[in-house]
């Protein structure tokens, strides 16, 4: 009897020894979740020092001679678009999947994206109404003279150059397409704000539309069903973007390809994660 009550104590404290063990593993401190790295820059263009959200491939390493393409993100933040697209660009370059060559994701964090996005307007009502527009010259000169060379300085990067914008970020996107046509190869323009100052941008002249352009630039357009621009005159989203499109379908150069896509069941929120997943398959169709 004084064995069993012994064996039947033995058996009880090791139970709780062992429930305590796991008790305390359970509590252990969790470790982070480690997406990105996050990189600042002080720029004299702006004036201010800016938020970079940075996503590294897998395998990436500085001592390395391998070199990466680099995707510029508007309204890169955390709480934006950097997660969910560094989330399709990691994914789409699984080697199972194999759409998109491993890649570097710059998100730029935003801090007042109509004054960053938007060029100067006519339109009265918008300036009352949005008072620190019109400053997207700023902006570009930004990214061409101290953002691209910081990347490229800081990170091994190759000559492939992506930027992706939507809406007010879609309209910036479109201005840079235009006006310095040079600063990316691949343009991802969806739901773009072309309504702004009356939709000027869609007369605007570029040399990318002439004979003589030589850089071989891709530019992928997407837009919802989304309807009406907020504007006294009638701007309809999907008819701005396909006349956006079409325009540079007729540029007469040969280095310049051009793709609409059109997803009616999406609207002005939801399509930029589908527009972009699509966007790979026209930049990578036999990756």
């Amino acid at each position: 009897m004084t064995k069993f009550i012994a064996l039947t104590f033995l058996l009880f404290s090791s139970n709780f020894i062992f429930s305590q063990k796991n008790k305390t593993k359970t509590t252990e401190t969790p470790k982070p979740f480690v997406l990105g790295v996050i990189d600042e820059i002080q720029s004299k263009e702006l004036n201010e020092k800016r938020i970079l959200n940075i996503y590294l491939p897998e395998g990436y390493n500085p001592a390395e001679d391998t070199k990466y393409p680099v995707i510029y993100l508007l309204d890169g933040s955390a709480d934006e678009d950097f997660i969910h697209i560094s989330g399709l660009v990691q994914f789409n370059s699984f080697e199972w999947i194999n759409q998109v060559p491993k890649s570097i994701v710059v998100g730029i964090a935003t801090v007042d994206r109509r004054r960053d996005f938007t060029f100067p307007t006519t339109v009265e009502n918008d300036k009352t109404r949005f008072p620190t527009t019109g400053h997207s010259d700023q902006f570009i000169a930004f990214i061409e003279k101290e953002l691209q060379p910081f990347i490229e300085k800081k990170y091994k990067t190759n000559d492939s150059k992506t930027i992706i914008g939507q809406s007010l970020g879609g309209l910036l996107g479109t201005e840079i397409l235009l006006k310095k046509p040079t600063l990316f190869n691949k343009y991802v323009i969806v739901s773009p704000s072309l309504w702004w100052n009356n939709g000027s941008l869609l007369d605007l002249d570029s040399e990318m539309l002439k004979e003589n352009f030589t850089q071989p630039t891709e530019i992928y357009i997407a837009v919802g069903k989304e309807g009406l621009a907020p504007t006294a005159i009638p701007h309809v989203m999907e008819v701005d973007a396909n006349l956006l499109a079409e325009k540079l379908k007729e540029s007469k150069s040969k280095n310049v390809k051009v793709y609409f896509d059109y997803f009616p069941e999406e609207n002005h929120g939801s399509i930029l994660h589908t527009a972009v997943s699509n966007s790979f398959k026209f930049f990578y169709p036999h990756i």
